[in-house]
């Protein structure tokens, strides 16, 4: 073929000789080549017309590879229109694909005697197809890519002296959607040589993060993010659909979910390793295998839980990280006290629990014959007190037994494997006869204010009678006064009694196994005149009384008392008075008609002398109507009480204040239990107490941790409710908390203290002020605390604190600053962080409550509002503000160098004593604590649970030199 160059020399012009680092190319593992020319064997064999334009040519570089390329330099003649088509080139899955041209161009400037025609560009087309053959395209049916011009163009010296220019050029082709396609240059009018093309795409390389694998995957069309499910690497399961997205140049990006070892593996970089002997993992939620519990054992290694040591138990509610445990002892020294025909029977707790806190006691009960040897379990008629089976507290009340029988009780202590156990359960058997009866005899009656009885003792005694007591009152005035008197002898002379008058006696035995029952009724009259009126002993009238029994009280309700919160009420029946506190030596009083009154003062516990002198009433038998006055301790209400089968009666309602001291609560109790002892017409009697009451404050505090974000929500949505209901009504509360929130068993939140709430007037921007009283400093917005203005938005402020109560469990709102520091905190722009796990939307409402002008707070509707879309879509709870540790503004910035100093920057100083038990006693011991080692330490609230190991990873992160 003839050269159709104008200078016979061009072809060396257009390739200078190509250096080794020229030739041979590394490419990135995110791009796959489809074509490249630099490693063409032989000829290219593209297609090129006319045939006197482009030319396939061969050149060799300093290792005498040849290369194979295409050159066009017809610039002597106008109008030039030269096309080179490569072959079909597939497109492997790709939507977008790179062109990388590497070419060099003679600048025309340098060919003398060149017409102005001469072009220094040349045009790039594609066309899509699924037919690998075509041998022919229209020139129409190409789209342009783009025009390439030359970033530097060499000239005839360039060539002199060897320099070799070399152009390169990057372009895409997006959204292809054929087999393959094919690509042309054209030429029209310059000296080109085209060294190599080179045709890839991009991917994002296999990738393994989060214990999830992300496969090769071709990146999408226009730079879009196409989306990867990842799959979990052996021995792992999700956690959370694991996602990523590659991006269009062949990165990863915005890694989603996780992936996490299975029971029995642990996490090591990209993979899961089994657990060594001697160590476990019970749950895919937990980070690391732990070393086995107490009493336990793992021989083998991808233990997902430790067999127990042989004698040992793990019940199927317990955790897998609990200590195997074993079945408690028999309780220990029983004493039973008999009461007509009821008993009570106390005992001492299992010394050995079996390393349980489920300790619970159940009581057997036989009647056995007067041999002692035949016995046969008791009738449904027997009752017990609070319950026969599952005791939590050492005590019982056995009532409604028969007299003069004998019977044993047997006090079985359980726990959570004693039925795990093969061993028989642990038992203490108490043997009990109950009361005979007593003999009483008219003896004497011979004054007008005095008569004399005699009796004899029972046949057989339940022990050594101690006394006698005998009971006497005016004929149907039985509930209103009457008289104890006790006696050793088996005669007594009662006195002071009123002429003519009708009484009713009645004796009883008292031995050391205690009271037996009262006999019917004797009546006696006194005499009208002073004389001696003798009874004759052989006809005398002898009456059976049986010793255990008591008296028929009507109860008259006067007052109620309220302890523990507002609106947590206690009350009580009147006092027996057949009964006698005997075990204390100081504190006791005779009251009138020879009962014995005890100063609450000699009980160690408060509680239980409310328990002695009290009855615990349900709370919600009490209903507040109205506060009508201030006592010592809280506030007095009226109300109305509705006990069981009895009727409505008004009552009076004592509370004691929230916030109260220790001195103030134990003062509270003791006058409960003056009062309790008290029976009088014209004396104001306690009727009962409520010391239990289901506050949302306790709720949150017991159950730490255990409640789904969905449940604090529909919690949160029910306060804001009532609110919205008394914000519509213009009431503002004043005295929004925690504390004065009601929970029922059904997690339905009732608004409750009203004793601060006034009504407002009918504009909604009215204010309720006052100039004095005390004012809940940490729940009160700043504009009431500075000015005593209180509003409906005063109370969004309060709701916010709420909120920030309830997510935190019951967490107290600005820890231990001062109530001058919060205020000062406050004024400067201080606001509550988010608690832990609270998710961002619920931080940011209540920091909308806490806006400083009260008129950019939002309204109790809105919060609604917001509250229910929040149930409507679980997901936007999910993005959980950044605070794994709460922020204390109380501790200063510093640096952690001991454990104390750590729990302390954490808030968790009260830990200090466990730690240093458990021997953690440096930072650097502390970096693999686990949960279980925290439980076994004493730790056991779900939240501080959370934080302290949230702390530790904190640690892992910085090393052993924490900031807070």
């Amino acid at each position: 073929m003839a050269t159709r160059w104008i200078y016979p020399s061009l072809l060396f012009f257009l390739f200078p000789s190509l250096t080794p680092s020229q030739a041979l190319r590394n490419y990135p593992e995110n791009e796959v080549t489809l074509l490249d020319t630099m490693s063409a064997l032989g000829d290219l064999g593209w297609e090129a017309y006319p045939a006197e334009g482009w030319e396939e040519i061969s050149v060799m570089d300093e290792r005498n590879t040849p290369m194979r390329s295409y050159q066009v330099c017809n610039v002597m003649e106008a109008n030039q229109n030269n096309w080179l088509r490569t072959r079909h080139i597939p497109r492997d899955g790709a939507q977008r694909v790179y062109i990388e041209i590497k070419f060099t161009l003679r600048d025309c400037n340098s060919l003398p005697g060149v017409p102005g025609t001469c072009k220094e560009t040349f045009n790039m087309y594609y066309y899509e197809s699924n037919n690998p053959n075509l041998w022919y395209i229209k020139e129409s049916q190409y789209i342009k890519i783009d025009t390439i011009a030359a970033d530097e163009s060499f000239t005839q010296t360039d060539v002199g002296d060897r320099v070799m220019k070399l152009n390169t050029e990057v372009r895409d082709i997006s959204n292809l959607s054929k087999k393959g396609f094919y690509l042309a240059f054209q030429d029209v009018g310059a000296c080109i040589a085209l060294v190599s093309l080179r045709v890839f795409y991009k991917k994002c390389p296999l990738a393994v993060l989060n214990l999830a694998q992300f496969p090769d995957t071709v990146t999408g069309g226009d730079s879009a993010l196409v989306e990867v499910r990842g799959s979990c690497v052996n021995d792992s399961e999700e956690f959370e659909a694991p996602r990523m997205y590659c991006s269009g140049d062949g990165g990863w990006l915005v890694p989603i979910g996780r992936c996490v070892c299975k029971p029995g593996f642990e996490e090591n970089k990209d993979y899961c390793q089994p657990c060594r002997p001697g160590t476990y993992k019970a749950s895919s939620m937990d980070a690391y295998c732990t070393k086995c519990p107490p009493h336990s054992f793992s021989h083998q290694e991808k233990a997902s839980e430790c067999s127990c040591e042989k004698g040992f138990y793990r019940a199927d509610m317990d955790p897998r990280s609990m200590a195997c445990t074993r079945p408690p002892s028999a309780a220990e020294n029983p004493i039973s006290t008999l009461n007509d025909t009821s008993v009570t029977l106390e005992w001492s707790p299992s010394r050995d629990s079996g390393g349980r806190g489920d300790v619970t006691y159940n009581i057997h009960c036989r009647k056995c014959a007067n041999d002692g040897k035949t016995c046969s379990p008791c009738s449904n008629s027997v009752h017990f007190v609070p319950r026969q089976f599952g005791l939590s507290i050492p005590k019982v009340l056995i009532t409604d037994l028969l007299s003069n029988t004998n019977y044993t009780f047997s006090i079985e202590a359980v726990n959570g494997v004693s039925d795990l156990s093969p061993n028989p359960k642990q038992q203490v058997t108490v043997n009990i006869t109950t009361s005979q009866t007593v003999n009483v005899i008219l003896k004497e009656r011979k004054s007008k204010d005095s008569i004399t009885l005699a009796w004899q003792g029972p046949d057989r005694p339940n022990g050594v009678i101690v006394e006698y007591e005998v009971i006497y009152y005016e004929k149907n005035q039985r509930d209103q006064n009457y008289t104890v008197l006790k006696t050793k002898a088996h005669t007594m002379t009662v006195e002071g009694l009123k002429p003519g008058t009708t009484y009713v006696f009645r004796v009883r035995a008292r031995t050391d196994g205690g009271y037996g029952n009262y006999g019917g009724e004797i009546e006696l009259e006194t005499s009208h005149e002073d004389m001696l009126a003798i009874g004759d002993p052989n006809q005398s009238t002898i009456l059976a009384v049986s010793i255990a029994g008591g008296i028929v009280l009507l109860i008259f309700l006067v007052a109620c008392f309220v302890v523990s919160g507002r609106h947590c009420g206690y009350i009580k029946a009147k006092q027996d008075p057949d009964e006698e506190k005997m075990q204390f030596q100081n504190g006791r009083v005779k009251l009138p008609g020879s009962r014995t009154y005890i100063h609450p003062h000699t009980y160690e516990d408060p509680n239980q002398a409310v328990r002695d002198f009290a009855k615990e009433i349900d709370a919600s038998t009490i209903r507040i109507e109205r506060v009508i006055g201030a006592g010592e301790f809280g506030e007095v209400c009226s109300g109305r009480l509705k006990l069981p089968s009895k009727r409505e009666i008004y009552v009076a309602i004592k509370s004691l204040k929230a916030g109260y001291s220790e001195k103030q609560r134990r003062d509270f109790l003791s006058e409960a239990s003056i009062m309790g002892q008290f029976d009088h017409p014209n004396i104001i009697r306690l009727e009962g107490v409520v010391t239990r009451c289901k506050c949302l404050h306790f709720l949150l505090q017991k159950h730490d941790g255990q409640f789904t974000v969905i449940q604090l929500v529909g919690m949160l949505r029910g306060i804001a409710s009532g609110m919205k209901y008394l914000s519509d009504i213009s009431y503002v509360h004043r005295d929004l908390a925690a504390r004065n929130i009601l929970v029922n068993s059904n997690l339905v939140c009732k608004v409750s203290d009203f004793g601060l709430s006034r009504v407002l007037e009918d504009d909604p921007e009215a204010a309720y002020t006052t100039r004095g009283g005390k004012i809940p400093i940490r729940w009160t917005a700043p504009e009431a605390i500075a000015y005593r203005k209180f509003t409906s938005a005063s109370d969004i402020w309060s709701y916010g604190i709420v909120m920030w109560e309830v997510i935190s469990y019951g967490e107290r709102p600005y820890w231990e600053m001062s109530n001058q520091d919060v205020i000062k905190a406050i004024d400067e722009g201080y606001r509550l962080p988010a608690p832990m796990d609270c998710p961002v939307v619920l931080h940011q409402l209540m920091l909308d409550c806490w806006e400083k002008s009260r008129s950019e707070r939002p309204k109790f509707g809105q919060i609604v509002n917001t509250l229910d879309k929040l149930i409507r879509n679980p997901n936007s709870l999910k993005e959980l503000a950044n605070s794994s540790v709460w922020e204390d503004p109380t501790t200063p910035e510093f640096s952690v160098s001991t454990v104390d100093e750590w729990l302390d920057a954490i808030n968790m100083g009260q830990y200090k004593d466990n730690f240093a038990s458990a021997g953690y006693v440096s930072l650097d011991s502390i970096l693999y604590i686990s949960l279980c080692e925290l439980s076994k330490m004493g730790v056991t609230l779900v939240g501080h649970q959370k934080k302290i190991l949230s702390a530790v990873q904190s640690l892992h992160a910085q090393g052993t030199h924490v900031q807070v």
